[in-house]
């Protein structure tokens, strides 16, 4: 006889977790929405009206699916699915579906080449599966049973030409290494590499316009069947695949493709999967009805349990309970306990079904038995299950049978358990020492505070257990607990029958106040106003938080911080409002401006004097110099011209470019980011300027030529008059060097002419001027 300990939940959970291994047999029919936990597909795979697609009737599609379960090399595997391969390209469908088993130890899966290399062989410069062990490939196409891209071996004599309508078996490989072509059946074909005369099939079921065929007495239909016979020298299997296809309404027949020694040691444990692949042409590729199991089932034995009593149980609370591997016999290799089932008596144990799919899983209706003293409840997974024994049966026993499942499908044949139900106390209420009620919602504490936490219930209690998070706390045996860190707290006291009462959960926490960011110096740029210093906290939240700035022998709380009227070094400290303790100080600078900043500029018209008409006027295109005349404090300035342009240097020059009445702002910035501005009318009134001397000397070294001076001419007429006016000297040059006073080679007297001046300026206006000078001998 043995026993079996009671476990509390949390306890439980962690075990559950360590036993999630499903096994075998292993069948999954993917005709739904969903799939089993250990059933990963990827790449274009997806379930879709009642099968898993791996490829679209699309160009360049890669899908694959494989069982995430290692299973024992030693006992050889079976396996049978149907396949759908159809609505392709007429002449030549692509590229096929592949099987295959891999190193189950490999640390990531991840398939091979795609194309003809059917997600298993390499592909050129792609490695293939990794740690492959076998690759079976249904070649449509024609390049999985040559040397192509890079792949190694091929049918005799075929090289890189394509073999279609192939089953090709390639041997182990993993990266660029191996995974060479062994042999293969041209299923469309006779003699050595094809079949009997009479037993040729395509390996796609049709082209254009067809559909999927699920019916085996349909023409299209085909199903495989796979089975890798362990060796008895363990240097292998013997490889045995047969199909089941129908080429005539109504005549389905068993093909055997291969039946032959495959000679490589496999791995310790492998896991199974598929493959499928379009290229330049198209198929659907789909499979169904997947269901794989151990190949030597002989060699399989049924577990055994063991008889238990002894079991305590506690009235009206669910007790929870684990068989574990090492308490009943699991004769299998890596095999664990998958499920159990419950039974009133052993004549109520069923046989275990011939459904090798039924053998993969517990029948629900055996998961659960109630009884009048109660109800057993297996777990989702593993030994673990549950009891509830109903009020008014303390003091009294319950016996129930149960059977075993074990990974590889194999049930035990019943055994019983005693389970004696025992009276339960009353729940313990837990309270803050001192306290009349529970708190509710979580304690709050600050950092190095302890609190004491109390037990009280309306029986006496022969001993307590503290939980932490879920975890006992060794060594606390008394009613009260002092806390002193983060975490949910519960107490168990049991009665003299050892049943537990458990109490409710108080969670305590020490909040961490978030680190609290400071901006920037809170800057005041009006002399004598208070700032609001909020605005250089870094998420400032009245909502949740007390702060407190201390400095310069004042104290600021919460609102007051919107009005601090003192420059400064302050220290500010902030806390949760539910507590009254503070975080350590952050610093905060104030800085309020003793005197306003002065911004002021002047400008001319560079290397002049000129800044207006006064001074003979500002064309569009003097470059006009600005020079700052701003408080001493500024450090950085922008000018803003009034036509759109701008520009951030201290002393800028500019050139306006047309006429107009143009408004210049400066505003200066300091180092806190203060800033003044000011405003000045800059005009440009004209777009010319013509000037004429009184007199000239042709004899002397200076003035040997009249000439006007002038700016903004576009076109001009230059005509001078005697004193009986008569034209002597007229130009339309505007690089004219004037007149020298000759006529006709001869100077003329000294005394006084008369000029016109007749233009246009650059901007259109038209310019007359006339009056005399003198030439002077």
């Amino acid at each position: 006889m043995r026993s079996i300990s009671l476990f509390c939940l949390l306890f439980l959970f962690l075990f559950q977790n360590s036993f999630g291994q499903v096994g075998f047999p292993y069948c999954e029919p993917f005709d739904g929405t969903t799939v089993q936990e250990a059933t990963v597909f990827g790449g274009n795979a997806r379930l879709i009206d009642g099968v898993l697609r791996l490829t679209e009737n699309q160009t360049n599609q890669r899908g694959y699916v494989y069982i995430d379960i290692p299973f024992p090399s030693a006992f050889g595997i079976k396996a049978s699915f149907e396949y759908f391969s159809y609505g392709g390209d007429v002449l030549r469908r692509a590229d096929g579906i592949s099987f295959f088993l891999f190193d189950a130890d490999v640390p990531v899966f991840s398939p091979g080449g795609f194309g003809g290399s059917l997600g298993y062989a390499q592909k050129d410069n792609d490695p293939g599966l990794s740690r492959g062990y076998i690759g079976i490939g249904f070649d449509e196409f024609g390049n999985f049973g040559n040397t192509a891209e890079n792949k190694v071996g091929g049918f005799a004599g075929a090289g890189t030409d394509l073999v279609p309508d192939a089953v090709v078996i390639r041997g182990p490989g993993n990266g660029t290494s191996g995974y060479a072509f062994l042999v293969g059946r041209k299923t469309m074909s006779t003699g050595n590499d094809g079949l009997n005369p009479g037993g040729q099939f395509p390996i796609s079921s049709g082209g254009v316009g067809t559909q999927r065929v699920t019916d085996p007495n349909q023409p299209g239909y085909r199903k495989v069947f796979l089975e890798l016979q362990p060796k008895p020298d363990k240097t292998g299997y013997f490889v045995t695949l047969r199909m089941m296809v129908t080429t005539a309404q109504g005549q389905p027949r068993m093909v055997t493709i291969f039946d032959r020694p495959y000679d490589f040691p496999a791995p310790k444990n492998l896991k199974i999967g598929f493959a499928a692949s379009t290229g330049g042409f198209t198929n659907y590729h789909e499979i169904k009805n997947l269901v794989v199991e151990v190949s030597n089932d002989e060699a399989l034995q049924e577990p055994k349990g063991v008889d238990f009593d002894e079991i305590a149980s506690c009235e009206g609370q669910e007790n929870t309970y684990f068989i574990t591997d090492e308490q009943v016999v699991l004769p299998n290799e890596n095999s664990v306990i998958r499920c159990l089932q419950f039974y009133a008596s052993l004549e109520d144990i069923e046989e275990e079904s011939e459904d090798i799919c039924s053998q993969a899983k517990c029948r629900e209706e055996n998961r659960v038995l109630e009884l009048p003293q109660g109800t057993f409840r297996a777990g989702d997974v593993g030994g673990d299950f549950t009891f509830f024994p109903n009020p008014g049966f303390a003091d009294q026993q319950v016996t129930v049978f149960y059977t075993l499942t074990d990974s590889y499908g194999k049930s035990s044949s019943g055994n019983s358990m005693t389970l004696t139900i025992q009276e339960s106390p009353e729940p313990i209420s837990l309270r803050v020492t001192g306290d009349s009620e529970s708190p509710e919602g979580e304690l709050r504490l600050c950092q190095g505070e302890e609190v004491s936490l109390t037990g009280l219930g309306e029986e006496a209690y022969f001993r307590f257990e503290w939980y932490r998070n879920g975890e006992l706390v060794e060594e606390a045996v008394q009613s009260f607990f002092i806390v002193s860190e983060a975490g949910e707290y519960q107490i168990v006291g049991y009665n003299r029958k050892n049943c537990p009462a458990k109490s409710n959960t108080i969670k305590v926490d020490y909040p961490e106040i978030p680190p609290i960011i400071i901006t920037n110096p809170t800057v005041g740029c009006t002399p004598g106003q208070s700032v609001d210093v909020t605005t250089s906290i870094s998420d400032f939240d009245l909502t949740s938080f007390d702060y407190l700035l201390r400095g310069q022998g004042l104290e600021y709380e919460n609102e007051a911080l919107k009005n601090v009227s003192i420059s400064g070094v302050f220290e500010l400290f902030v806390k949760f409002k539910d507590l009254e303790c503070y975080n350590d100080s952050s610093q905060l600078e104030v800085i309020i401006l003793d005197q306003p900043l002065e911004a002021n500029f002047d400008f001319v018209v560079e290397g002049t004097d000129i800044k207006g008409d006064e001074e003979g006027g500002v064309f569009p295109d003097d470059p006009i110099q600005f020079t700052d005349l701003s408080d001493s404090r500024a450090v950085n300035w922008e000018w803003d011209f009034g036509d759109g342009a701008s520009s951030n240097e201290k002393n800028p020059i500019h050139v306006f470019g047309k006429k107009g009445a143009f408004e210049v702002v400066l505003t200066i910035f300091d180092q806190y980011g203060c800033s003044q501005m000011v405003t000045k009318l800059v005009e440009i009134t004209r777009s010319y300027r013509v000037m004429f001397p009184t007199g000239f000397t042709p004899l002397d070294g200076l003035n040997k030529t009249f000439v006007p001076k002038y700016k903004g001419i576009a076109e001009l007429e230059f005509m001078i008059f005697n004193n009986w006016g008569e034209l002597i000297f007229r130009t339309d040059d505007l690089m004219t060097e004037g007149w020298d006073g000759d006529l006709n080679g001869e100077l003329l007297d000294a005394g006084f002419y008369f000029f016109k001046f007749n233009a246009t300026a650059i901007d259109g206006e038209k310019v007359m001027e006339a009056g005399k000078f003198k030439l002077i001998r």
